[in-house]
């Protein structure tokens, strides 16, 4: 009985992040090819920067901009608010 809920659980978690991985994949291809073409229209037309990137361009590109935020994050580059409330 426990294994079986173990089971389901990984499998269910598993498919989860499939789902976001995916969906993920997806934004990034569409982002790039809503924007870039409309940043860089000289440097697509000469063919430096490329109009649309395959799905594993994308993986990559998702990775790295993952590995960014982790890094920006873990350094503290984030801005943070503090309010402080004085008793007079």
């Amino acid at each position: 009985m426990m294994n079986r809920l173990i089971w389901l659980v990984l499998s269910g978690a598993f498919l989860v992040a499939l789902v976001v991985l995916l969906v993920v994949l997806l934004l990034v291809k569409l982002l790039w090819a809503w924007t870039v073409p409309d940043l860089f229209p000289g440097a697509v037309e000469q063919g430096l920067v490329a109009r649309s990137i395959s799905w594993w361009t994308a993986f990559k590109l998702a990775i790295f901009l993952a590995v960014l935020a982790g890094i920006a994050g873990a350094r503290g580059g984030g801005t943070r608010v503090v309010t402080r409330i004085h008793a007079d």
